[in-house]
């Protein structure tokens, strides 16, 4: 039996109908950890109530070559991975709240061992003001 040239006249016309596509900026997904990490630090700030160094944590994920774009959930191309993503962790993190932010804070805190900067304490809540004296 003779070998077809039809899969492999297939396959570069479809190489050639795919060039013009890679030329307009197709990408593949982002590694699993690029994800993990985002919703690791979403779930943080939810739960322990940091805010998000967004200098230090851009720089972050351009090390995996993901932009904040990608991982905002819901908006972004990988965003609801994210979310559901982060909902386990959540979870998971308010089954032992104390000792998860104290966990987050040595990691990704001002001084954190893996990335310092990302979590950052939140401002205090404005004091009401005094009510004036007539």
């Amino acid at each position: 039996m003779r070998p077809s040239r039809l899969p492999a006249l297939s396959g570069i016309l479809l190489a050639l109908a795919c060039g013009g596509a890679a030329a307009q900026g197709i990408r593949n997904a982002p590694p699993p950890r690029a994800l993990e990490t985002a919703a690791y630090v979403f779930a943080a700030a939810n739960v322990c109530g940091y805010r998000i160094g967004t200098e230090a944590f851009e720089a972050l994920l351009a090390r995996y070559q993901v932009t904040i774009d990608d991982v905002r959930p819901p908006r972004g191309p990988f965003g609801a991975k994210v979310q559901t993503i982060f909902t386990l962790m959540s979870n998971q993190m308010m089954q032992n709240r104390e000792a998860a932010c104290l966990a987050v804070a040595g990691e990704y805190g001002p001084e954190g061992k893996v990335v310092p900067g990302i979590l950052l304490l939140a401002a205090p809540a404005e004091a009401p003001a005094a009510p004036k004296q007539p």
